[in-house]
Formats: C-alpha cells, sequence, structure tokens
C-alpha cells in the first residue's frame, strides 16, 4: 500500500509509524486508519522490527476524527458508508472498535508518542498502545463512547470525574494516574521515546510477546473486551436514538472540544 497520511520507517530494531496530516492536527480520516492498520500489519510480520512507535507530525498528535476535510468529504463521496445506522454501525465498528482492538493485540509492543493535543479519536489511538510517552505539552480529552477505555486507562471514579467535567487531562495528571509512562520536554520527545523503544527491542522477542499477551490476557479476563464491545452498543443507541446523527456527531464533538477548552479551570489537588 502507498501511504499518502501516514509515514512507516524502519530504524534499526524500531518500526515507526507517523501520523502525517500536521495541516489538520493529525485528524483521523477514513484513509488515515486504514493506512495505519497497513502499516501496523507490516510491521507486526516484519522479524526485524521489535518494537513499533506510533507518532504524530507537526504541533499535535491527533486532534481526533476527521469531521469534515476536503479528502475526507471526497473519499466519503467515492465510496460511501451505508445510510443511516446500519451505515454508523458498519463504520464505527471497523474504524474505531475492530482496528483498534487488533491495534491492542499486535505481537509486539507499541508506544506513543505524544504531543499537544490528543482529543477522542487520538486518545482512543493512543489509549490501545502498550505505553505512553508524552511531552510536557500534551493534553488528553477522552472519549466518551465507541471503544470507550477510559474506565481502564484512569480507574472508575476518575474516569467519572473527568468525562461528568468534559476536561482535559494534563500530561501531569496522565503521569499520576498512570496512562502516561513518562514525561519528557517537547524537544526530546522522539529521542527519548526511540530511546525507550531501544531498550526494549533489546530484548528477547518471543519474551516480550508472551509478556504482552499475558497482561492482555489478564486485563481481558476482568472484562476489557466486553466492555469494549458493550461501549460501542451503547454509541449505537445514541446514534439510532438521533443524539448522534448525520452531520450532527461533528457538531457534538466540536461543541464538547471548544466547551472543555473554554471552560478550563485550576485543577483541584
Amino acid at each position: 500500500m502507498t501511504y499518502t497520511q501516514i509515514r512507516s520507517e524502519r530504524r534499526g530494531r524500531v518500526g515507526w509509524i507517523t501520523l502525517d496530516r500536521p495541516q489538520f492536527r493529525n485528524a483521523q480520516s477514513r484513509v488515515l486508519l486504514e493506512e495505519l492498520d497497513d502499516a501496523f500489519a507490516a510491521a507486526g510480520a516484519d522479524d526485524e522490527i521489535r518494537v513499533v512507535v506510533l507518532a504524530g507530525a507537526g504541533e499535535h498528535f491527533s486532534s481526533g476524527h476527521d469531521l469534515g476535510t476536503p479528502e475526507e468529504k471526497e473519499d466519503a463521496t467515492r465510496r460511501p458508508w451505508a445510510e443511516g445506522v446500519r451505515g454508523q454501525l458498519e463504520r464505527t465498528w471497523d474504524l474505531h472498535v475492530e482496528k483498534s482492538l487488533r491495534w491492542r493485540d499486535l505481537p509486539k509492543p507499541t508506544i506513543a508518542a505524544v504531543q499537544g493535543y490528543c482529543i477522542f479519536g487520538g486518545y482512543l489511538v493512543a489509549s490501545v498502545m502498550d505505553l505512553i510517552v508524552a511531552a510536557e505539552d500534551a493534553r488528553f480529552l477522552p472519549a466518551h463512547v465507541q471503544l470507550f477505555t477510559a474506565p481502564w486507562d484512569l480507574g472508575i471514579k476518575k474516569s467519572k470525574e473527568v468525562l461528568f467535567e468534559n476536561r482535559f487531562i494534563e500530561a501531569d495528571e496522565a503521569l499520576e494516574l498512570g496512562f502516561v509512562n513518562k514525561i519528557v520536554p517537547r524537544a526530546e520527545l522522539e529521542s527519548e521515546t526511540l530511546a525507550m523503544a531501544e531498550r526494549i527491542a533489546s530484548q528477547d522477542l518471543l519474551s516480550l510477546r508472551m509478556t504482552k499477551f499475558s497482561i492482555n490476557q489478564a486485563q481481558d479476563a476482568m472484562g476489557f473486551r466486553t466492555s469494549a464491545h458493550a461501549a460501542h452498543s451503547n454509541f449505537m443507541v445514541l446514534a439510532s436514538g438521533g443524539v448522534i446523527r448525520k452531520g450532527g456527531e461533528g457538531e457534538r464533538r466540536l461543541t464538547g472540544v471548544e466547551r472543555a477548552l473554554a471552560e478550563e479551570r485550576p485543577r483541584e489537588r
């Protein structure tokens, strides 16, 4: 596959994938997610790669779902989803649930290198990586629906607080909560992430694979995958009830982001 919205390269034993739509804050179009899926699969099948890093070009990791860039509109015209609830079901399951779970289960360690905004769909993709290295300016806004990893990422009480208040999680709070593994200066994000990846890549590949599978299986035994499926069902209730409607999801999501920005206040300790 020829990539137009991501970049993929090998740096020694590290596969490095970059979301490459900086002019749109790396908004996640259908094409980008399909390319990302292909790149993850290729990295997983490459015996020379032991660790995969996901980064974002430009000032921000990802602003989330593509809500109407020219490329996305053109692609939607050329490859339309089915109309109505069926289209919502097929689109969201394919792009945001099935793919995300597949990336989570990649048989190699994965690391997200996050700077700037990491919003909704961006949060979702980062959350299914095994580790997160964040720049000091990283800001996370969890998604309420679709895969919905927040309870696992933040804990039950904290996820309710953050989602009820509809607020960003700053890098330092994300570190305190255990969602982020390390915070580094923005200028050192790439080098520090690569250094971590290389340390991990020096370990035995089979041992890494089985360690990852064991931890994921433990999480699945506690209900992670069932919870992900249930979250998507809840999303479809909203979609079929008209809360999320064709042309309205973007409005709802933009309003949520703008409200979070407008209502920012000092975080209580």
